[in-house]
């Protein structure tokens, strides 16, 4: 194949945002993206993830800040002059033009000769695995198809860049999978540049070089997904990254970064993140893989033990996802290698080591937006 992306070094967002109506989208978002970086921007709904992917294909002005490609501000520069290619959450595909048509629209819109047109739309369809759908129109297709028809009309037009904006939300789960293994393979194959926007910490983790964490239109932190998976640097991240085990404790002891936390019939030794001391109330998270229920294949881990009532049982095929509530109430999410009967007490366990103690009074608590207050008492 001799589809290629165009290259360039590098691509800044200097202090760019966005604001409707005197409302911020987006705020002070800094991010350098090397060539054949594939950058995730995630968050939940609201958080400013697509407002960003929008202002930098152009389809959003910027309210503040530049977007430079190798030092050149391009955020002045018209949407179809960037040589930025999009995938949209829709597909935005044309029914009425074939698959071949649909790939080759952009290319006649910028008078590519005939012959080179044939060759790359040809290229383009055996990419993405479509060469016996040449012809079929989008109706005619699977949903997966039509993200496929979607990608190769981005890559055809050979850009510097490609946007995606949760390419994957329409699809079966299944598809998922493999549309993830797919993209990536493209993003690898041909050398491209990917800013890829998604909810799904999941999908995020599997295909990104690194991960930009927004919430509320501010950036919580960029890392690789290792670096976010581990190390968290609020609980609002930890939250995203799978720690569903949110809870309200107080700081009992100190030891260097070594804590111990309790409350709500709970007691822990965790470690702690940021600046913590005895009396102030923390916020501890904690994986649902790492809060096992104690068993002789799962022992107490680091001297950390809970009591807890199991409420529900789930099997999950190498395991069991359980939820249990302490005596004070708290409902926890934990797992186990053997199925435990409802309303029976077991012993919980959890290496000191995953258990983030994290300062609420650095994260924002007290100006918990409504909706945040009632998933945390929905987890109380």
């Amino acid at each position: 194949m001799t589809i290629t992306a165009s290259k360039f070094q590098s691509l800044e967002l200097r202090g760019v945002g966005r604001s409707f109506g005197g409302v911020d989208a987006l705020v002070g978002l800094d991010l350098t993206v090397r060539a054949g970086e594939f950058i995730a921007l995630l968050g939940p709904s609201g958080c400013g993830k697509s407002t960003a992917l929008n202002c930098l294909a152009g389809l959003l002005p910027l309210t503040h800040g530049q977007i430079l490609v190798d030092g050149t501000r391009v955020d002045t520069v018209a949407a179809e002059n960037r040589d930025f290619g999009m995938v949209f959450q829709n597909y935005a595909l044309f029914p009425h033009l074939t698959v071949e048509r649909n790939i080759a629209f952009g290319l006649q819109m910028r008078k590519v000769p005939k012959a080179e047109l044939k060759r790359r739309v040809a290229e383009a369809i055996a990419l993405v695995k479509l060469e016996q759908h040449a012809t079929k129109l989008p109706g005619q297709l699977s949903g997966g198809q039509q993200q496929r028809v979607a990608i190769a009309r981005a890559v055809v037009m050979e850009p510097r860049l490609v946007l995606m904006d949760e390419p994957l939300s329409n699809l079966d789960a299944k598809l998922r999978l493999e549309m993830r293994t797919e993209i990536r393979r493209l993003h690898q194959s041909l050398g491209l540049t990917t800013i890829y926007v998604t909810h799904d910490q999941e999908e995020a983790l599997s295909m990104a070089d690194r991960l930009v964490v927004l919430r509320e239109g501010r950036v919580q932190q960029i890392g690789t997904p290792e670096e976010l998976h581990n190390h968290p640097a609020n609980w609002h991240v930890a939250d995203f990254m799978g720690y569903r085990n949110l809870v309200d404790l107080d700081v009992v002891s100190v030891d260097g970064p070594n804590v111990t936390v309790a409350g709500n019939g709970v007691t822990l030794h965790g470690t702690a993140v940021g600046a913590v001391t005895p009396g102030t109330a923390v916020r501890a998270a904690i994986r649902p893989e790492d809060l096992v229920v104690v068993s002789p294949s799962l022992p107490v881990r680091g001297g950390n033990t809970a009591k807890a009532t199991v409420s529900v049982v789930e099997y999950h095929g190498r395991e069991f996802a359980v939820g249990v509530t302490t005596p004070g109430g708290q409902l926890l999410h934990v797992r186990s290698d053997h199925a435990p009967a409802v309303g029976s007490t077991v012993e919980l366990t959890a290496d000191p080591a995953r258990v983030l103690v994290y300062p609420l009074a650095l994260t924002g608590a007290a100006a918990l937006s409504d909706e945040e207050n009632e998933l945390l008492e929905v987890r109380r």
